[in-house]
C-alpha cells in the first residue's frame, strides 16, 4: 500500500500563488517563467509547523546546480523559504515538468561573489534589494540547490 501524499501549502500571497498555479497548470506554459525570468518552484519543510511549503523563484544555473537568491525584496528578515531550509536543507525542486529531490545550502564564500553577479545579471533588481538590506545590515543568501 503507497503511504497519502502529503497536502503542500503553496506561499499565499496573490501574486505569488497565482504563478504558482500557472507553473502547474498543465493546460499551460506561463508558469515556467516570469517577469522574464525563468523560474522554479521549491518546496521545504516549515521549521516550525513541518508543514510542507512552496513558493516559485528566479534561478540561474551554475554547473548543474541551481542557484536562487534569498532577497525577500531587500526587508530585513529573510525569506520564509529561507529560514526553512537553512533548518531541513532537504527540499523539492520543480523545473518546468521535472521534479526532484535537492539538497540545499549557501554558497561559499569563496563562491557566493561570482554566484551574485550571475542572478545579479539575471535579475538586476537583486542590487537593489541588497542596498536595502543592508540599512539592517543583513546579507542577502545565494542557495545553492544540488540535486540529491
Amino acid at each position: 500500500m503507497t503511504a497519502p501524499r502529503e497536502e503542500v501549502f503553496d506561499n499565499p500571497k496573490g501574486w505569488v500563488a497565482k504563478h504558482i498555479a500557472d507553473y502547474l497548470d498543465p493546460g499551460t506554459k506561463r508558469g515556467y517563467r516570469f517577469g522574464g525570468w525563468d523560474t522554479l518552484l521549491i518546496t521545504t519543510r516549515g521549521r516550525h509547523s513541518g508543514r510542507l511549503r512552496r513558493t516559485a523563484l528566479a534561478y540561474g544555473e551554475d554547473d548543474g546546480r541551481y542557484v536562487v537568491v534569498g532577497s525577500n525584496g531587500g526587508a530585513p528578515n529573510h525569506p520564509h523559504w529561507y529560514l526553512n531550509l537553512v533548518a531541513r536543507p532537504e527540499v523539492r525542486i520543480r523545473v518546468r515538468e521535472e521534479e526532484f529531490s535537492a539538497t540545499a545550502r549557501d554558497a561559499t564564500p569563496a563562491e557566493r561573489p561570482r554566484l551574485w553577479e550571475l542572478m545579479v545579471s539575471i535579475n538586476p533588481s537583486y542590487e537593489e534589494y541588497q542596498r536595502r538590506a543592508d540599512r539592517s545590515r543583513r546579507t542577502i543568501p545565494v542557495v545553492v540547490l544540488e540535486r540529491s
